[in-house]
């Protein structure tokens, strides 16, 4: 069987470069513009295909000019407001030859569906596509949206970690742009929905990408600052989502703003540097060390002859075991991934600590997207909530920083997960009219669950090997893509119970939090490059508890 070859040393080589010198900086403002777009482009259904206000259109009365007292006799009223979805029928003995639009001809003991709307001056595809009445159609839209991503995650990844993560993010972005932009110009909702799939299947990848190059560039200390970094710029990406969504006030010039930038990633081919790490794993250790020697200049080190030592040895054997470098000759690159891809499956400990991470994944998505769909539909002006929403992200990420490297992954899952669930079935207890309540709790609700998306990003990222690392984070990432997918659909909930979005946020999270002891813990621990030593996390815990 063939067995993977660490990558020796590079954790304290990366150490010793220092995790953020200028090297690193200068990479990081390279990997950053993606992630930004990404936060923009994460939650842009929630501005493309709100819902707005309508009623039922009442062809013989709509021509009284700025006289509409007929609306109380011919649309029932509902919670204060005109039904937008039904109206009362002519009485049997009217014909609309003599209807004058008063009580009299108007049956008020009977509804019946409408049949044509009259849409207010809001923007969005609900009008562009006469979709009124039909809100799975518009919640459809962002459930496209992220059924996507279970695509565009797994491709992305296996794209990267076979070619290379550079490729990736360019290749990625670019259909980003491309697929963006042809959407905006959609005539009608069947070529919408096509674009709303095509956009994030081949280009969502880009943010998981960036994700990775960004983790693999620093050191173990370094890891919860850069992914902290990395959250509090997506945010960024959020506020600027909802601001240029309030000023455009119209959803094609919105896309047509966002994704033209995508497209400039492209060339990042060109002056992005390749992961150090995948480069060892592939067996590329020349370019590795070339890299190496760069980033060790623009940082102002002097890396030492034992450091580099073990990576120039590795070219003897390139990213596999002396005894096996004979067979290795005549073994194809293809089935050299596929048995590293096998020995995951075979592995039990691998097998369960996927399943377990993908459903942490899936509990984040779930409750994360939510909160944020859900608050445009909260008392007050929608953009200012959703950027609220999205601002208690900042602080959240803040604390993540500090708890995560002190307390350790495991505590902070745990604690954040059941608090998120306490908030959030909460939220069912508070009266109507405790407005101010509801969103203090809506919005420390969104707190603990970004703490805890913050965290599985770098949990996960920590627990698996190098040559799969990106294809697993795909997989627990794309797996977690259900919850984002059914987030969409969570205010069609509300219909039935105005809290029962909550409730389900909460259980959810109940759930995750038990899970999350079944875990190991990986603060300070350099990260695995072999099955062997990703094992061998579970296992030491095994030996500390027999």
């Amino acid at each position: 069987m063939v067995k993977q070859y660490s990558v020796i040393g590079l954790d304290a080589i990366l150490t010793e470069l220092g995790s953020f010198g200028r090297y690193n900086l200068v990479n990081y403002a390279f990997l950053l513009f993606p992630v930004f777009l990404a936060g923009i482009y994460g939650s842009v259904y929630v501005f493309e295909a709100p819902d707005i206000s309508y009623r039922c259109q009442i062809n013989e009365c709509e021509n009284k000019g700025n006289d509409t007292s007929w609306l109380a006799y011919a649309i029932p009223k509902v919670k204060d407001e005109y039904s937008k979805c039904e109206r009362y029928p002519l009485r049997d003995n009217v014909t609309w030859s003599n209807a004058t639009c008063t009580d009299s001809v108007f049956d008020a003991s009977k509804t019946e569906e409408c049949s044509s709307y009259i849409y207010s001056d809001e923007d969005s595809v609900v009008k562009d596509f006469n979709l009124g009445c039909q809100n799975w159609k518009r919640a459809l839209v962002g459930t496209i949206h992220n059924v996507a991503l279970f695509v565009s995650l797994p491709l992305t990844g296996i794209v990267s970690d076979r070619y290379g993560r550079k490729l990736a993010l360019a290749v990625a972005s670019l259909f980003n742009g491309l697929m963006g932009l042809f959407r905006s110009f959609s005539s009608n909702y069947e070529m919408l929905l096509v674009f709303e799939f095509l956009e994030p299947a081949l280009g969502a990848g880009a943010y998981s990408t960036a994700f990775v190059l960004a983790m693999e560039l620093v050191g173990p200390k370094g890891r919860v600052f850069g992914n902290t970094l990395i959250n509090i710029v997506y945010v960024f990406g959020l506020i600027t989502l909802a601001a240029l969504a309030w000023w455009l006030q119209n959803w094609r010039h919105l896309l047509q703003v966002i994704y033209t930038p995508a497209l400039l990633i492209f060339s990042y081919l060109w002056i992005l540097n390749e992961s150090v790490r995948w480069l060892l794993s592939k067996g590329k250790n020349e370019k590795a060390v070339e890299i190496l020697n760069k980033a060790a200049k623009m940082n102002k080190v002097v890396l030492s002859e034992e450091l580099l030592a073990p990576i120039y040895e590795l070219e003897k054997i390139p990213a596999y075991h002396d005894n096996e470098k004979e067979s290795l000759s005549h073994t194809n690159k293809k089935d050299v991934q596929s048995s590293i891809l096998t020995q995951v499956i075979k592995s039990s400990i691998i097998r369960k600590r996927l399943a377990v991470c993908s459903f942490l994944w899936i509990t984040c998505t779930f409750v994360y997207y939510g909160l944020s769909i859900n608050s445009v539909s909260l008392a007050g002006n929608k953009y200012v909530n959703f950027m609220l929403v999205a601002f208690v992200e900042i602080p959240a990420n803040f604390v993540c920083l500090l708890v995560l490297d002190r307390y350790g992954r495991k505590k902070t899952l745990i604690l954040t997960y059941v608090l998120s669930a306490c908030l959030c079935i909460s939220l069912s207890f508070l009266p109507k009219d405790q407005k101010w309540w509801s969103l203090i709790l809506y919005l420390a609700g969104k707190f603990s669950i970004t703490v805890s998306y913050s965290s599985v990003y770098v949990y996960v990222s920590e627990v698996f090997p190098t040559s799969v690392r990106q294809s697993l984070l795909a997989i627990c990432s794309s797996t977690g893509r259900i919850g984002s997918a059914l987030a969409p659909q969570t205010p069609l909930l509300a219909q039935y119970y105005d809290n029962l979005p909550s409730i389900f946020f909460g259980s959810i999270s109940l759930v995750a939090s038990i899970l999350v002891f079944t875990l190991p813990e990986t603060i300070n621990v350099p990260l695995p490059d072999t099955i062997e030593e990703a094992e061998l996390l579970s296992r030491k815990k095994e030996l500390k508890n027999p």
